[in-house]
């Protein structure tokens, strides 16, 4: 996702080299899903929380998304789509 090297230039932290897998549930209840299915690192919750948090509308804790690895967690904590 493109968005993930914009959140960590602006918070000035290295951009992760392993893959990171994003699984968001949409409002319909469809799983949607970006990134090698075998990837460590990953993102779980629904599509709302996801565009939440990463418009930084909410805080990570606010929302009902899972990270797990340490660079998933790092990029929600940052999460950005604007400088």
């Amino acid at each position: 996702m493109a968005g993930r090297g914009l959140s960590f230039y602006a918070a000035q932290l290295p951009l992760p080299t392993e893959p990171i897998r994003v699984e968001l549930t949409s409002p319909e209840g469809v799983l949607w899903g970006w990134g090698p299915d075998d990837a460590a690192q990953r993102i779980r919750g629904s599509a709302r929380d996801f565009c939440l948090r990463i418009t930084q509308r909410r805080g990570l804790d606010e929302t009902g998304l899972a990270a797990i690895g340490k660079d998933a967690k790092a990029w929600l904590e940052n999460a950005r789509v604007f400088l």
